[in-house]
């Protein structure tokens, strides 16, 4: 009797054990407390406390239900190409900004707009900080076969398009509750992920011949094979103009507009950070817009961009 009541206790203890291990322990749990905190003081100099934290499986219907309104919804790229989300309720993103702009997080009402590109080119390096700092907080656990891998690729301001990009699969999604600025702000962070992992798994440390081939050709060819697979946003921008506010709410549709030192056959590609990368010329391929790209480095641009050029007219068209 007294063993089988051993052995009741024992299967019970593996399957609970198991079920840990499939809906994701304390591993995750753990990292991902420490791994915001932790980007946020390192990017930001933002006091940052997670004070709740929850995780649940999501099918695509109900995932697509959980962005709270005007949230930044970080679209993320991971193995295999595997995409999740990272959201950010707008208190957290007020704070993000703030910390960065004010030096200090504000306590005044947060203004009711959507997220913008800029927000995103902002906060982006401290998304992708957290995420690289879970992935080291899980290097040694199981859950890092379903939280490890992924990175920051765009962002949207409307959760409408999220249905047709991702997969309709199950999500785990870690839902954050965050104090910032010492309780300045309070609001939610949502990480969501595919369920089933993308074969992330954990990295084991070896101790002898293999550890030193991991630091030659092995570790080239093993680094070269994942930037190969990274994924690069660049711009072409024809012009800039800059207009006061009050002209620019003056702006009537068919109005035509002077961009000056326009040109097609000088056309900048830029970084997401607005940095100019490469110079090349407008064209077409398959009766689609195309732009090759022209020789010279970045010295060569910025003395291309500052030279005089023919201005090119070209008329406001009213949009959606």
């Amino acid at each position: 009797m007294a063993e089988a009541q051993q052995d009741n206790v024992i299967r019970r203890k593996i399957a609970a054990a198991r079920a840990q291990m499939a809906e994701g322990g304390p591993g995750a749990d753990r990292g991902w407390r420490l791994a915001l905190a932790r980007a946020a003081r390192d990017c930001l100099g933002l006091p940052l406390e997670v004070t709740a934290l929850a995780m649940q499986r999501a099918s695509l219907a109900e995932l697509l239900e959980l962005p709270p309104s005007q949230a930044l919804i970080a679209v993320l790229q991971g193995p295999a190409e595997g995409m999740g989300l990272l959201i950010l309720s707008p208190p957290v993103l007020a704070a993000m900004i703030e910390a960065q702009t004010l030096g200090k997080v504000a306590t005044a009402p947060i203004a009711s707009r959507k997220p913008t590109r800029t927000d995103a080119a902002m906060v982006a390096p401290t998304l992708d900080a957290a995420l690289e700092g879970l992935e080291q907080a899980l290097a040694q656990e199981a859950d890092l076969h379903w939280a490890g891998g992924f990175r920051y690729a765009s962002f949207l301001d409307d959760p409408r398009p999220l249905g047709l990009l991702l997969e309709d699969i199950d999500y785990r999604v870690l839902t954050a509750d965050l104090s910032l600025g010492l309780g300045a702000r309070h609001g939610a962070v949502l990480l969501a992920v595919p369920a089933q992992g993308k074969g992330v798994l954990p990295v084991v440390a070896l101790a002898g011949p293999d550890t030193a081939a991991q630091t030659g050709q092995a570790f080239a060819q093993a680094l070269a094979d994942q930037l190969d697979a990274v994924s690069c946003v660049l711009d072409a921008v024809v012009s800039r103009v800059s207009l006061p506010l009050a002209r620019v709410m003056a702006l009537k549709v068919g109005e035509v507009i002077t961009l000056p030192r326009a040109a097609i056959d000088r056309i900048s590609f830029e970084g997401l950070d607005g940095r100019a990368l490469a110079e090349g010329r407008l064209g077409q391929n398959r009766g689609m817009r195309a732009i090759r790209l022209a020789g010279g480095d970045g010295a060569a641009l910025r003395s291309a961009q500052t030279a005089a050029a023919p201005a090119l007219a070209e008329p406001l068209r009213q949009t959606a």
